[in-house]
């Protein structure tokens, strides 16, 4: 899957859950403007319940019967004779409680007139009562002036929000687990997808240096085929050594494909035993010396650890400490300056290997030691490689219990740290 499909499909995919949350807020505010209608809508059915029992009602108030100031009764007659603000009260609350409206709340009567309040419970909500949507007339039980009856809920919103919260919730939690699921699985594409092309650079790589040796050994043993050169000893020993190094430099391309694979797999079982850190290092020094030397480099050991004892496997840890030098020499574009040192700190041992190549960005350090990763890769081979080493490295030391720190700047070069308990 190349770059453009990729990006098409998050494009789309992007516009889709964005649609999807402009549906669900559209949904929500539906949700609240129904429970707001239902809320509206029993409340003018409780306030029409009330008018209508006082108007069938034959009852007949005096002022003795209201506790009523003479002078407010007398200005408001019509209305007192016929609402007693006791009965009101209680047949509000009776009704909200009828339809399960069971939230605190204000009422009052008031004239329309100049706005003023005759009876009800208004005390610091006045403003409130002569807003609210929830009013009904009492022109029918009052002819002499224009009263209405209204009531006011502090708590409305957070009642109706109680009622529907449940679906923002859901909805939220749905979409919280859809969006996560949209970056992983992008994630996990574009992952797969990087890891792909380094498969595929691996690939390229592994032929090119798996072609060279064999190209190598196959002209040199062309060349001892030939009656001339069997005739000269010194042509048949230059041509014998070509092969038998070629041969080691193949054989040391598939160890190191075998051991990715021996990871992939967890095919492997450590095996255990104390040996002494400077004699494997001194073994791989006298190994890798030659390399160097070719190259008109030099590398020093200062092996100054007085604990150099530690658990490890063997095999495995001599293949960490060649594959740290191969990358110290390879990485060092002329006369490599290679150091490795040993010092105890703490309890532990800590083996350096230091050189002064081409450094690593702080952008790549983190990348050095993920598998098949290079530096330079596709068809670059000046620096030669599969970009398994340092993934290898890091693998078995901390298998075997140790870490690995790397510290370098770029034109400066690179010191990578093991550490071990001894």
């Amino acid at each position: 899957m190349n770059r453009k499909v990729i990006n098409i499909i998050i494009g789309l995919t992007s516009v889709s859950l964005i649609a999807a949350l402009i549906t669900q807020l559209f949904w929500v505010r539906d949700a609240w403007l129904l429970k707001e209608d239902q809320f509206n809508n029993s409340v003018k059915i409780v306030l029409k319940s009330v008018v209508n029992q006082i108007m069938t009602s034959e009852d007949f108030y005096t002022v003795e019967m209201t506790d009523i100031d003479l002078d407010v009764y007398t200005e408001h007659m019509d209305l007192f004779s016929v609402v007693n603000p006791k009965i009101l009260d209680s047949l509000l609350h009776e009704e909200f409680v009828s339809l399960e409206i069971l939230e605190e709340f204000s009422y009052g009567v008031y004239r329309s007139d100049d706005k003023l309040f005759v009876m009800g419970k208004y005390l610091g909500t006045l403003q409130q009562l002569i807003d609210s949507p929830h009013w009904v007339s009492l022109t029918c039980l009052c002819q002499s002036g224009s009263y209405l009856l209204t009531v006011y809920f502090p708590q409305q919103k957070s009642m109706i929000l109680s009622q529907i919260i449940i679906l923002p919730v859901m909805s939220g939690l749905f979409l919280m687990v859809l969006i996560f699921s949209f970056f992983f699985t992008i994630y996990t594409v574009l992952k797969q997808k990087k890891l792909s092309e380094m498969k595929t650079d691996f690939v390229n790589n592994m032929t090119h240096e798996f072609k060279t040796p064999i190209s190598t050994i196959s002209v040199s043993s062309e060349m001892l085929a030939k009656d001339v050169v069997g005739k000269s000893p010194d042509k048949v020993k230059k041509y014998a050594k070509i092969i038998f190094d070629e041969n080691t430099r193949l054989k040391n391309q598939v160890e190191r494909v075998l051991q990715i694979a021996i990871i992939d797999k967890e095919d492997f079982k450590l095996k255990f035993k104390e040996v002494d850190v400077h004699k494997i290092i001194q073994d791989c020094l006298d190994n890798f010396n030659v390399q160097v030397v070719e190259r008109n480099g030099n590398v020093q050991a200062n092996l100054k650890a007085l604990q150099y004892m530690v658990s490890v496997d063997e095999e495995h840890f001599t293949n960490v400490i060649n594959n740290l030098l191969d990358n110290a020499n390879k990485y060092s574009p002329q006369n490599p300056d290679i150091k490795i040192n040993t010092f105890n700190n703490g309890g532990k041992i800590e083996i350096s290997v230091e050189d002064k190549g081409i450094g690593i960005s702080k952008e790549n350090q983190s990348d050095v030691f993920k598998k098949f990763h290079r530096l330079q890769s596709g068809n670059i081979h000046d620096v030669k490689g599969f970009g398994i080493g340092l993934f290898y490295v890091k693998t078995m030391v901390e298998q075997m219990g140790g870490k690995i720190d790397i510290k370098s700047e770029i034109n400066e070069g690179s010191r990578f740290t093991l550490s071990f308990s001894v």
